[in-house]
């Protein structure tokens, strides 16, 4: 049974109808540009196979009736319920969407909508997203908004998910994941200015040149609502306050020392100094990919890890144990990709050298007596949120 049908039957066995259609929106892995979405950077994510599916039908009041393939029993709520806060749990990722909808000028109604997740969750591989964009979709479809027709209506509707999950969900996100979610080209890696939200397709078909992207899903508990991830915008934010800018963007990587030594404390040098060089590999890591210069590429990837394991501080012993095994056994070069603090790795490898790389990482990690066994899986480049059925 596909995922499409799965959602359906979840739906007709739930809410006893048909749903008018169903929606799915893939997660994202990002190949390099981390933590600097909120700094007005660049991030260069791909789109995943992995996808979440939502089944949905409009009602003509204004409740919600939510369910989940992964979650336990139906939610109900009233549209009007929701807010800041409310509701808690992963039914504000669904909720929050009509309601941030409704923000931005476009009101819609209530729905029953029946989720099929099938992007690994708590891996940084981006679940939220993609269940807020699934629902997105969904409801510009049904409720004839037309914003999935559109580049620009696709821009707006990232804007309405990064608002859902902020507001309603009170989960902090950038919004390069939405738009990954949403704007995303299969065969191409998006590369996203965060300052004006503009974007760009650079081509990224490793089959081509018998290349290999593999996720390593650490397994190691991926959370980004406990403290961690609030600290670091903060502490980006003080530096630009205390740069004079209105963001660490506007900060050149030349002389970048030098800037530093303005900042009040070394725990802000070293958090300026991975944003500042990391937005500077991906405008390498684009031209490395125009060039097709995937020795230069897998450099920077290996770079981008040693800047979020020293100066950023967001990787764990499963992370970095991923990255070295998997560069050990011959890999171009590797990375953590994502919030941090666990989550994914990622491994740019010769395609027949893919199980031999996986094999190394899984030994490493049972060598480290790790509590749990990666998850590793190759990925290619897929496309956006939209219409299944």
């Amino acid at each position: 049974m596909t995922a499409t049908d799965a959602a359906v039957r979840l739906f007709r066995e739930t809410f006893g109808e048909e749903p008018q259609g169903v929606w799915s929106a893939p997660g994202r892995v990002n190949l390099i540009g981390e933590h600097t979405d909120y700094n007005g950077g660049l991030c260069l994510p791909i789109a995943l196979p992995h996808r979440t599916y939502a089944a949905l039908r409009r009602r003509d009041d204004r409740r919600l009736r939510i369910v989940s393939a992964q979650g336990d029993g139906v939610v109900e709520l009233d549209l009007d319920d929701v807010g800041p806060g409310s509701p808690s749990g992963w039914a504000a990722y669904v909720a929050g969407v009509p309601w941030a909808l409704a923000q931005a000028g476009h009101p819609v109604g209530g729905f029953d909508v029946a989720v099929d997740g099938r992007v690994p969750l708590g891996a940084g591989l981006s679940s939220s997203a993609a269940l807020e964009c699934a629902v997105a979709a969904a409801l510009s479809d049904v409720f004839e908004l037309g914003l999935v027709d559109t580049h620009d209506g696709r821009v707006a509707l990232a804007a309405v998910c990064v608002e859902a999950e902020n507001t309603v969900a009170q989960a902090p996100t950038g919004g390069m994941d939405q738009s990954a979610s949403l704007l995303a080209e299969q065969g191409h890696a998006l590369l996203l200015d965060c300052r004006d939200l503009s974007t760009e397709q650079v081509p990224f078909d490793l089959d081509e040149h018998g290349l290999a992207l593999l996720v390593v899903d650490t397994r190691a508990v991926h959370e980004l609502v406990d403290g961690q991830y609030a600290e670091r915008r903060d502490s980006c934010e003080q530096a630009a306050r205390e740069l004079g800018v209105e963001t660490l963007r506007e900060v050149s990587a030349d002389g970048l020392d030098d800037t530093l030594e303005q900042l009040s404390s070394d725990l802000l040098r070293r958090r300026a100094r991975h944003v500042v060089t990391e937005i500077a590999r991906v405008e390498q890591a684009r031209e490395a990919l125009r060039a097709d210069d995937f020795d230069r590429l897998g450099t920077l990837f290996l770079a981008s890890h040693d800047s979020m394991r020293d100066d950023f501080e967001i990787s764990v012993d499963e992370l970095d144990t991923a990255v070295a095994s998997a560069t050990a056994a011959g890999a171009l070069g590797a990375r953590m990709t994502g919030g941090g603090f666990g989550g994914s790795a990622i491994a740019l490898v010769r395609a027949a050298e893919a199980a031999q790389v996986q094999s190394a990482v899984e030994k490493a990690f049972a060598d480290r007596g790790f509590s749990r066994a990666p998850e590793c899986f190759v990925v290619s480049a897929a496309g956006p949120a939209g219409r299944d059925l």
